[in-house]
């Protein structure tokens, strides 16, 4: 992962992959995983996603991993929550009711410090992330949350095109990734208004992982 890249994006303020409202695919398809009521949710590589407003406002707990420290100040700040911050070796811990965020390396980030999960959301992790670096990714957040189930977004559009990020990932490359671990079900694909970048046709896909 290239630290430097990320941070420049969020101090130029390029957030192309922000929204300004929940994503629709997580509101159709999160009950498709069958969570209890405050049910604990892991987001990788979160940023400041509205996304997790959305959860704690649905009655979810949310913990989250951010490789830019800038991002989880924002995140608070829209949240109207002052945090207390905690020294955790290479991460720092951002804590307050309801919601758990560590900065830093996502590699860096082990089953003890990330706490019991319920659930995964991933929609801007896997697709951030190079080709070389996906099958330790996959494996890594497999294992740092006892394979709990997920539900992952990704696009699909012509890599030869436009580069990423976001890469367009398979779902048979999604199978690949993480076979042994998980049954992968496609939930729903749809257009991508405008298509990726404005360049090029792509469609998002949602996914359920299920542990095997």
């Amino acid at each position: 992962m290239d630290a430097d890249f990320w941070r420049a994006r969020w101090r130029e303020g390029r957030l192309g992959w922000h929204r300004a409202d929940v994503n629709p695919l997580l509101a159709r398809h999160l009950p498709a995983l069958g969570l209890a009521p405050g049910a604990r949710i892991f987001m990788p590589l979160c940023g400041k996603s509205r996304d997790i407003h959305w959860l704690l406002g649905e009655g979810f707990c949310v913990a989250g991993c951010e490789l830019v420290e800038t991002a989880v100040e924002q995140l608070f700040e829209e949240l109207g929550v002052a945090p207390t911050i905690e020294d955790r070796g290479r991460l720092k811990l951002y804590r307050a009711e309801g919601v758990d965020i560590v900065v830093g390396d996502i590699f860096d980030l082990d089953a003890e410090t990330l706490g019991r999960v319920e659930a995964v959301y991933d929609r801007a992790a896997l697709v951030a992330l190079p080709p070389e670096t996906r099958k330790r990714y996959a494996a890594h957040v497999a294992a740092a949350t006892a394979c709990a189930p997920q539900i992952l977004v990704t696009y699909v559009y012509d890599q030869s095109l436009i580069g990423g990020p976001p890469f367009s990932v398979t779902d048979e490359e999604v199978r690949a990734l993480y076979a042994g671990a998980y049954d992968v079900t496609l939930l729903e694909s749809a257009d991508v208004e405008g298509g990726m970048k404005g360049r090029c046709p792509a469609i998002e896909h949602a996914l359920a992982l299920r542990h095997c």
